[in-house]
């Protein structure tokens, strides 16, 4: 495929002389080490770089380029070179090593190299091609692979700054640099000339994960200069690489993948706290952080400068359930500094956020009627005794806990921070039968700290029905009159008249009192307990009966003394 007619005809001379002992008239070639791939053959005009060893009929070495530990280069075809080696190059590969036989008048002829090569002297030559170019050629770029991970929604351009890595070879695979070696990306602007100039033009177009193949000629690269002793003069360059990410100066953060819920009531501003889990990542998928691996949610206050400028950005006009793609800038996020060994310096980062709940620190209780009886005359108010059955969740819909669980309707007295403070608000008012959506911010709730099963500044909701509505008794009480006190207590109290009055006695007299409407007892204690509690109270000796003496009522105790009493 790549034999001319030329060297048709020189095989054929070859296979003559080799019958006749006359002198060569033309070069003889031995292709004895080929390639598989051969993707450019050298032709006349291109600049080559090759290593030789040159020797005699005798086999005395006249020459080598390896003794000089540099390349030979130069243009072939051209008569820059002896007329043997000219013709003996054209159509080699990179790589490819060839023997060639020069005849003398192809070689020094009749005048030799004084000292070197004698005249009329046949040269032998092994050769190895290690770089060819022209002048004409341009940029070659080969797109290894594309991201499937990710979609392309923005391609490198001039004045963008990128992170890449790369490994860094010579036309014949020799080995120069590479930015794996250091563990470090190479980072850098494009287009601003900080880079050769066919790294900048090949970078150009490149996705974030994209792999490419990058062969520069040396006039976009070191030129006739090479670089220190790694690249040789009039090098071309190959590069695999792979971009890790792009930004520009100017940018902003980028939203995408949002998610809403389909019902948004209030959206975050500034102020506002907010819990959220994330999945942290660089822009070419790799994973630094996630709150979801510490089973919890990240907290914080938005656009008050708790967190990096370009999460508070992308926080801005969240719903709660909503989720959002947020793709934070390095000037926007850890800056050329990065974190320690999780974060490089000057990383694109990208958070995938789900928004479990927001409140802000002047909210009050939310309260949503979703259900009311058509008659409601009679509300429920502090001091009044209520039964209501409920659902408590978070926001993100994860249950905490119901009456519905136990078939246990739960029963207080509103007022007497028998809950949390923002749970009695939303069940003051109500109805029985009426149904209500209560929402709780944390400092209505449990603040901070959190309970079992509440995590730390939680917003709480509550599905709520009230059962049961009944007047209350004054805090500190366990029974109260609804007439008139007898105007000697004791003495209707002591049915037996024996002056004293046991715990028999005691109750009998508050149930008969309680049966006939002219008292009541503290609602939702067992009237046995709230008896024997009162009478522990008023038999202050402890003998088991109680005495004029001893009884007393509420209001007449010393004003230093608490009796949950009469």
């Amino acid at each position: 495929m790549i034999f001319r007619v030329p060297f048709v005809w020189v095989q054929f001379f070859i296979l003559y002389v080799s019958c006749d002992s006359g002198p060569l008239e033309d070069v003889v070639i031995d292709r004895y080490d080929i390639p598989k791939i051969c993707p450019r053959e050298v032709q006349m005009g291109d600049f080559v770089r090759y290593h030789y060893n040159g020797s005699l009929k005798d086999g005395q070495k006249f020459d080598s380029s390896y003794d000089r530990g540099i390349a030979v280069a130069g243009f072939a075809g051209v008569g820059r070179l002896i007329t043997g080696l000219d013709r003996g190059i054209l159509g080699m590969c990179v790589n490819e090593r060839r023997k060639l036989i020069v005849p003398p008048h192809l070689g020094y002829g009749s005048i030799g190299v004084p000292g070197m090569i004698p005249a009329d002297a046949t040269l032998y030559f092994d050769l190895i091609l290690v770089d060819v170019w022209n002048k004409n050629d341009q940029l070659q770029i080969t797109t290894l692979e594309k991201p499937s991970h990710v979609t392309c929604n923005r391609t490198v351009q001039d004045s963008d700054f990128v992170r890449y890595h790369y490994n860094g070879t010579l036309l014949d695979g020799t080995f120069f640099d590479s930015s794996y070696s250091r563990s470090s990306t190479y980072d850098t602007y494009v287009g601003s000339g900080w880079l050769i100039k066919g790294m900048d033009q090949g970078l150009l177009g490149m996705c974030p994960g994209e792999k490419r193949k990058i062969i520069i000629p040396p006039f976009l690269a070191y030129g006739e200069k090479g670089y220190g002793t790694v690249i040789p003069p009039q090098s071309s360059l190959v590069f695999h690489v792979l971009l890790i990410d792009l930004h520009n100066p100017k940018d902003g953060i980028t939203l995408q993948n949002q998610v809403l819920p389909d019902i948004c009531k209030r959206k975050a501003v500034t102020g506002d706290y907010v819990r959220y889990h994330y999945n942290g990542t660089l822009m070419d998928g790799l994973f630094f952080d996630s709150s979801y691996s510490r089973n919890t949610t990240y907290n914080t206050y938005i656009g008050m400068g708790y967190i990096i400028p370009g999460m508070d950005a992308g926080l801005q006009g969240v719903c709660i359930g909503e989720k959002r793609r947020i793709i934070i800038p390095p000037h926007l996020g850890y800056g050329e500094s990065g974190v320690a060994n999780s974060i490089p310096g000057s990383a694109v980062l990208v958070f995938d956020v789900h928004i479990i709940d927001f409140h802000n620190p002047k909210d009050s209780v939310d309260i949503e009627v979703t259900h009311k009886p058509d008659t409601c005359n009679i509300t429920a108010k502090k001091g009044d005794f209520i039964k209501y059955h409920y659902n408590c969740s978070l926001l993100d819909g994860t249950q905490i806990f119901s009456s519905h669980d136990s078939d246990n309707m739960q029963q207080i007295t509103l007022g007497r921070n028998n809950v949390i403070d923002g749970l009695d608000t939303g069940l003051q008012g109500m109805c029985v039968g009426e149904k209500r959506t209560v929402h709780v911010p944390p400092h209505l709730a449990h603040g901070q700290s959190g309970a079992r099963g509440v995590p730390p500044s939680a917003v709480l909701r509550f599905d709520l029905e009230l059962t049961h509505l009944e007047d209350g008794v004054p805090e500190g009480y366990l029974f109260i009159w609804l007439e008139d006190t007898p105007e000697n207590l004791f003495e209707a109290m002591d049915l037996d008249k024996n002056l004293e009055v046991p715990l028999e006695e005691f109750s009998t007299f508050l149930k008969t009192q309680a049966s006939e409407k002219r008292g009541r007892f503290v609602p939702g204690v067992e009237p046995d307990q709230s008896i024997e509690d009162m009478f522990g109270n008023q038999d202050r000796n402890k003998d088991g009966k109680i005495t004029a003496d001893e009884l007393k009522l509420k209001n007449e105790e010393e004003a230093d003394i608490v009796h949950e009493e009469l």
